[in-house]
């Protein structure tokens, strides 16, 4: 394969339109249809298994979880694999960065890119979470990028939202046992959460977006035979900054709650 392969820009980027910008302001969630060709979700799958077979062996345990530790078949997360492989460096800096742009209406700074799976009959639930609990940016003026390599729906796991959640501030989060997703929403499924959940089906090369404090999460994969692919994309505003501070406490007290010492 050649490694300078790139997607093309998109039509969708160039006349993205300001209803589709409306939409993740009032919502928290955009799903765009289409966004890659299935040629391109397939040049995904390739480079994936090729990054899993030469790249992960050499890969320390915080970039690489498995449902069940080191058997290859309940992979489930591989993080900031556009810093381990120019092809993945590449496919984030490329119309994936344009739309974050556009979206935020600013420039961004390109933060991770992952890999995600919910393998049949092993795939975990993701608990309901805000991205910005563990970003910690002053401002919180962050997107994250869900790009489906399979179709998804209710029964392999499709995402749900809470409509307008955005809107309302971060929300008390607490530890999860959840490996690649430590800390969870405290009390999720009050009423207003309720009345305002959606689901998100997609078909490969659909790709959603939603803000860093929209409040998300996913069923196990209850299917038998069906994988649940997908790649994730991280971009902050660059007027947004790290909150080191917030980010130490937090580390200090994950590392506290997993020793079970609160």
């Amino acid at each position: 394969m050649d490694r300078s392969k790139k997607f093309p820009e998109s039509d969708k980027i160039l006349n993205f339109g300001e209803d589709n910008i409306r939409s993740l302001s009032d919502d928290g969630f955009l799903l765009l249809k289409s966004f890659i060709t299935r040629n391109e979700v397939e040049e995904c799958l390739n480079r994936i298994n090729l990054y899993i077979d030469r790249v992960c062996p050499q890969l320390p345990d915080e970039e690489v979880f498995y449902e069940v530790k080191k058997n290859p078949l309940s992979l489930k997360q591989l993080q900031r694999m556009h810093l381990h492989d120019p092809w993945f460096k590449d496919l984030i800096n490329g119309k994936f960065k344009q739309l974050a742009e556009t979206l935020l209406e600013n420039k961004v700074i390109t933060k991770n890119l992952q890999y995600f799976n919910k393998p049949p009959n092993l795939g975990n639930a993701t608990p309901p979470h805000q991205d910005g609990f563990y970003f910690k940016l002053d401002p919180p003026e962050a997107l994250t990028m869900w790009l489906a390599l399979d179709d998804v729906d209710e029964e392999n796991g499709c995402v749900r939202y809470v409509k307008g959640s955005h809107l309302k501030g971060i929300r008390e989060h607490s530890l999860t046992g959840t490996l690649g997703f430590s800390q969870g929403i405290t009390e999720y499924g009050t009423e207003d959460d309720i009345k305002n959940e959606v689901s998100v089906p997609a078909q490969e090369g659909d790709l959603i977006v939603h803000d860093s404090l929209t409040i998300h999460w996913a069923s196990k994969n209850l299917s038998k035979t069906r994988n649940r692919r997908a790649l994730g994309f991280i971009f902050y505003s660059a007027d947004s900054k790290e909150n080191n501070l917030d980010i130490k406490k937090y580390k200090k007290q994950l590392e506290a709650q997993q020793k079970g010492q609160i």
